[in-house]
């Protein structure tokens, strides 16, 4: 089992959960995190650190994509190892629906609206 990061990290990107990890698993995107499911050992202190609520165990009925975009990704981003600053709107955007398809940017460096 692994856990993964959701929509609701897309646009907030609080970054607590990466403090707390011991493995250095989460990789960062211009608009959200994502967690390497091959580096993630289970331990699960990741997903209540989270203000979003956008960590899930992958066996969660919600995750399935997610697994799969996780580990795309981890393979593009650079890897975090230390907490950064959210942006600025980020509470503006926790708990905002249809993220995904409107402000998810699969390069590191692209642009959002």
């Amino acid at each position: 089992m692994t856990y993964v990061v959701t929509e609701a990290c897309i646009r907030c990107k609080f970054m607590d959960c990466v403090e707390v990890c011991p493995v250095d698993c989460f990789y960062e995107g211009e608009t959200m995190l994502v967690i390497d499911p091959a580096q993630c050992i289970d331990c699960g202190v990741c997903e209540p650190e989270c203000p979003a609520e956008a960590i899930l165990p992958d066996t969660s009925p919600q995750a399935g994509r997610w697994l799969t975009l996780n580990a795309d990704m981890a393979a593009r981003w650079p890897n975090i190892t230390s907490k950064g600053q959210p942006p600025a709107d980020a509470e503006a955007w926790r708990g905002v629906e249809g993220k995904y398809d409107r402000y998810f940017a699969a390069d590191h460096g692209a642009k959002v609206e």
